[in-house]
């Protein structure tokens, strides 16, 4: 990923928060086939390496977990808020017209070897924690023991585990931190017109680049 400096991201906790923001990740594989690419949920565990540890679990039926079962290197890439910026949100365009559109995103590459586990408690441990951080906040969140224990058995057996350790972890916040105060305030405005959830999170982080995805602020 091409990264100039006053884009990139360093924090370990500030990705590990997009990743709980937006935790569907496309998990890149290089396989007897080529390039193969999945987009599954992730679950972070900071306290599992120095940079964390992504669980993640996919159809038995996939082969992307056989090709990989002995450790071969995969890619995880989580997207975050991202926008179209608009030149005419620009103050320099009505001024010298030497303005280019452009597209503010966040994004956060994770690298490490993956493995396949198909330990049924590890699966079960990992579909409730997956489960119970996107039921957070329901009136009546659904448990995986709200089924019937046969059924889940059945369930458990249909999936294979994913585990990556991430050896290198990489952060990119293009968030106009590049333009000027002037510019910045334009695209704050241009964004807040838009009235999309999305270009309110851009907004967000425009106006001030170090708040994060998932930041209550």
């Amino acid at each position: 990923m091409y990264l100039p400096r006053h884009f990139e991201e360093t924090s370990v906790e500030a990705m590990h928060a997009l990743i709980r923001a937006h935790p569907l990740g496309t998990l890149v594989t290089l396989g007897a086939a080529g390039l193969n690419a999945n987009h599954i949920p992730f679950v972070v565990h900071a306290d599992m390496g120095e940079r964390g540890t992504l669980h993640a679990h996919v159809a038995r039926a996939n082969p992307v977990w056989s090709e990989l079962a002995q450790g071969g290197e995969a890619l995880v890439i989580f997207q975050g808020p991202q926008a179209f910026i608009s030149p005419a949100w620009y103050p320099t365009k009505n001024e010298t017209g030497k303005v280019v559109p452009t597209w503010n995103y966040v994004a956060v590459h994770a690298y490490g070897p993956l493995r396949a586990i198909e330990d049924r408690d590890w699966l079960r441990r990992h579909v409730e924690r997956l489960t119970a951080s996107q039921e957070e906040g329901r009136p009546v969140p659904w448990r995986v023991a709200d089924a019937p224990p046969d059924y889940i058995e059945r369930q458990l057996g249909a999936i294979v585990g994913l585990e990556i350790p991430i050896v290198r972890l990489v952060g990119k916040w293009k968030v106009s931190q590049n333009r000027t105060d002037r510019e910045r305030e334009g695209v704050v405005a241009g964004l807040d017109a838009e009235g999309s959830e999305s270009a309110a999170e851009m907004s967000r982080l425009v106006r001030c680049p170090g708040n994060k995805p998932g930041d209550g602020a």
